[in-house]
């Protein structure tokens, strides 16, 4: 199987039930997206294929050959850490950290989605041509990534404070 992964190409070989998660962890050695529930509940394995973000766990990897799949490797670097991984240190926004890779990447793809105008369940006006920028919006979209730590009014504050362009 042939994947763009972090941009970069990727062959691996592996059964064809292996999940994306599975393939990224045991076979590409990319532990830095987390396994928590297993069953698409927790987001902990959330990242990004085309800009479109994922329960890893869920795909089948052959599903996703020839796709981009960005995991928490490809935002930011080592020397050089992404503005959202910052502000995630600057407020709080983990404390074990076990969750962390998948809010990142979710909160990558989600303000993605704002930035196209696609609503959510609680936007108020579906013909508005750009979704507000509200607690009460980010709490829903990124309701699909939990927290058991309770960092997620740290987590708001550091998607708020990475994207200051579109906080309203």
């Amino acid at each position: 199987m042939r994947f763009t992964i972090n941009d970069r190409p990727v062959e691996a070989a592996c059964d064809l039930r292996t999940s994306l998660l599975d393939l990224l962890r045991d076979h590409l050695g990319l532990t830095g997206t987390k396994k928590g529930c297993n069953q698409g509940a927790c987001g902990a394995c959330t990242v990004l294929v085309d800009g479109e973000r994922i329960n890893s766990c869920l795909a089948l990897a052959v599903q996703y050959q020839g796709r981009s799949i960005t995991t928490i490797e490809g935002i930011g670097d080592l020397g050089a850490l992404a503005p959202l991984q910052q502000a995630f240190i600057d407020h709080d926004g983990f404390q074990c950290g076990y969750c962390t890779p998948g809010q990142i990447c979710s909160a990558v793809a989600m303000v993605a989605e704002l930035r196209r105008g696609l609503p959510s369940h609680v936007t108020p006006d579906l013909g508005a041509a750009s979704p507000a920028w509200t607690r009460e919006e980010l709490q829903e979209r990124m309701s699909g990534n939990l927290c058991r730590c309770g960092a997620h009014n740290g987590i708001l504050d550091a998607i708020e404070a990475a994207f200051p362009e579109d906080a309203r």
